[in-house]
């Protein structure tokens, strides 16, 4: 395909965006017929169909996903030329795509990327949520600039990424005020039994916490999991449980939730990576925030 035709690729986002043909075409104030027409004639360039039948629904196929995931970030970055054009040349806001794995302490995340909201040029910041593997695979197609994840990406993945390591932090253990008092005083061993909300099965940080409870023989009474580690810490404040924080984000832990802390421990690190497409970080914002964590993380 030698040329994309950008008024079909519009029609097609409108409709996967409205979710239907008949909402976007009083959005576009075109007709149905003419909007279904170029949808076909963009599906014929790209060889591919974009949507099939669900019933009486319509819904994106594999690569109708793909294209319209595409499609967003072609019309944002045209919406940022026209605002570029507005502005002075020099305050051309420069944009950077993190993907931060489902596993990552979200106040982490915060932590890290809080410089880049200081820097003199503007900076618009798009943050994508997924899979360590679906995230290689948008890093690889420069959809990311940088993977902020708590492991090295294996060197098995078919795509050629490069580690960073970042640094290690220690852990936090936290809760709710009257909870956090009760078993502040035999820390850690206190936590023999207590409630704990603990971070999904397999995922690093789970696997970190486990290895610290089984050296020093405690054993905590779980009484929930998360993926989402943000809902974990929304229980925790309602006194469910105690729950461990990554010592880097125990601040904004605490101001946030208005958590007590029980304990710290040393011997429970938490490490932080950052995986990029190129060996040598050349993205002024992903150097800022790479440079700032290891400033602020013990080295591995």
């Amino acid at each position: 395909m030698e040329w994309l035709n950008y008024h079909h690729l519009r029609y097609f986002w409108t409709v996967a965006r409205e979710g239907s043909l008949a909402r976007a075409s009083e959005k576009l104030r075109i007709s149905q017929p003419s909007i279904s027409e170029q949808i076909h004639e963009l599906e014929s360039a790209l060889g591919e169909p974009l949507f099939r039948r669900d019933g009486r629904k319509k819904v994106l196929t594999e690569t109708g996903q793909i294209v319209y995931g595409y499609a967003g970030e072609i019309f944002a970055l045209g919406t940022e030329l026209l605002n570029a054009v507005q502005q002075k040349p020099g305050a051309r806001t420069l944009r950077m795509c993190v993907g931060v794995a489902d596993s990552f302490p979200k106040l982490v995340t915060n932590e890290i990327l809080k410089p880049v909201f200081s820097m003199p040029q503007p900076v618009h910041v798009v943050c994508r949520e997924g899979k360590v593997e679906d995230l290689v695979a948008q890093l690889a197609t420069h959809r990311l600039d940088i993977i902020l994840c708590d492991e090295p990406v294996s060197s098995t993945v078919n795509v050629k990424v490069f580690n960073h390591p970042l640094g290690e932090t220690a852990t936090t253990f936290c809760a709710e005020k009257k909870l956090a008092a009760s078993l502040r005083g035999r820390f850690p061993k206190s936590l023999h039994g207590a409630p704990a909300l603990l971070p999904s099965e397999n995922t690093p940080f789970r696997r970190t916490l486990e290895t610290w409870f089984r050296e020093l023989e405690i054993q905590p009474r779980v009484v929930a999991e998360f993926e989402d580690l943000a809902l974990m810490k929304v229980m925790a404040s309602e006194g469910r449980g105690f729950i461990a924080v990554p010592s880097l984000a125990i601040s904004d832990a605490v101001d946030h939730y208005q958590f007590a802390i029980i304990g710290q421990s040393a011997r429970c690190r938490v490490q932080f990576h950052a995986v990029t497409a190129e060996r040598r970080v050349t993205h002024a914002a992903v150097a800022l925030i790479t440079e700032t964590a290891r400033r602020k993380l013990d080295p591995l």
